[in-house]
């Protein structure tokens, strides 16, 4: 389980906290590259009984029919909607005002729709937020955590935003999570190991989209997974993990040495430079150069976790029913 809290973060749950009674919307920025992963379970117990707008980030990079499922997968909660943006396309920001006001429900006409903008470090908050305000008003950087406190801003419509800093939760408990969120830069590189990360990144991605990927690092063949527990072993935070690669199905180790044997990690002597390949294939994953891929789909989702959502969509839609028969 992977472990990464620094202190600024519990002072931004703290502050949410104060905060949240006033709140009409809750704006949740997620990665649409693994929407699941990039949403912080915290944040939807300390925000349940509020309305809110998913706004998928960095639609550019992910892969469109794998948004569309999890616009439509958000789209089925109750009191939910979802929106797939590049945050820096100001054309993409304009319906956010309008889905909020929707949201929001009866407002005061004197009153703006108060707005809180959350998510986890590096997700595209301030980026959407300079966006909807057509200026800079929130710092941005490719650094996790560079909001470091609150800010409200108003911006058209009668909309005021309300931004939070980036907080992750304490524990990250799913594995196949925390290597999705390194992988895409959310939590720093130091969080796990870079060469771990990317293993696991390379086998992700082999049974995710083998074509496109093979054609990228030229790619003879994709090695299937074989049992090594010492050489392929997947970690986080010193906990053993589920066996990732296993799950893949493809041996992320092999693919990895390829790629750095064809991108300048080959040392003298024939030895691979493991560390090499891992820069490449994630700086690439990160900046787009692989094609839109998205990291996982609505059917990733554990189960248990499902099988809950589900039960909370059936009883806000008896909620539903009962007041209608009430209102007849």
């Amino acid at each position: 389980m992977l472990g990464w809290y620094p202190g600024h973060m519990n002072k931004a749950r703290r502050q949410i906290l104060e905060a949240l009674p006033e709140i009409d919307v809750v704006i949740e920025v997620l990665d649409a590259r693994l929407p699941y992963s990039s949403a912080n379970p915290m944040l939807a117990e300390l925000t349940r009984h509020k309305p809110v707008l998913k706004v998928l980030s960095r639609a550019d990079l992910a892969d469109p029919q794998r948004t569309q499922e999890w616009t439509q997968h958000f789209d089925a909660l109750p009191a939910t909607r979802a929106l797939a943006v590049t945050t820096t396309q100001a054309r993409e920001l304009k319906r956010v005002p309008k889905l909020c006001r929707e949201l929001a429900g009866q407002v005061r006409a004197d009153r703006d729709v108060r707005v809180m903008v959350m998510g986890i470090p590096n997700v595209g908050k301030s980026t959407l937020i300079n966006g909807l305000a057509g200026r800079t008003i929130a710092r941005t950087g490719n650094e996790p955590a560079v909001t470091k406190r609150q800010q409200k801003v108003r911006i058209n419509g009668q909309v005021a935003l309300i931004d939070t800093p980036g907080v992750l939760w304490p524990k990250i408990e799913d594995q196949a999570s925390a290597y999705r969120l390194a992988a895409s830069g959310a939590i720093r590189d130091t969080a796990i190991d870079y060469v771990d990360v990317a293993i696991v990144t390379a086998a992700e991605l082999a049974r995710r989209y083998p074509e496109a990927f093979s054609v990228r690092y030229k790619l003879k063949e994709l090695p299937p997974f074989q049992a090594n527990p010492e050489a392929e072993r997947t970690e986080a935070d010193g906990d053993p993990g589920p066996d990732l690669l296993a799950r893949a199905g493809f041996d992320g180790h092999a693919i990895l040495s390829t790629i750095a044997g064809k991108r300048g990690g080959l040392r003298p002597g024939g030895e691979v430079d493991l560390h090499r390949g891992a820069e490449v294939l994630l700086h690439e994953l990160r900046g787009g150069k692989l094609g839109r891929m998205t990291l996982e789909t609505p059917a990733d989702i554990p189960e248990e976790e499902a099988t809950s959502a589900d039960e909370a969509t059936s009883d806000a839609a008896a909620g539903d029913h009962s007041r209608d028969a009430h209102d007849g």
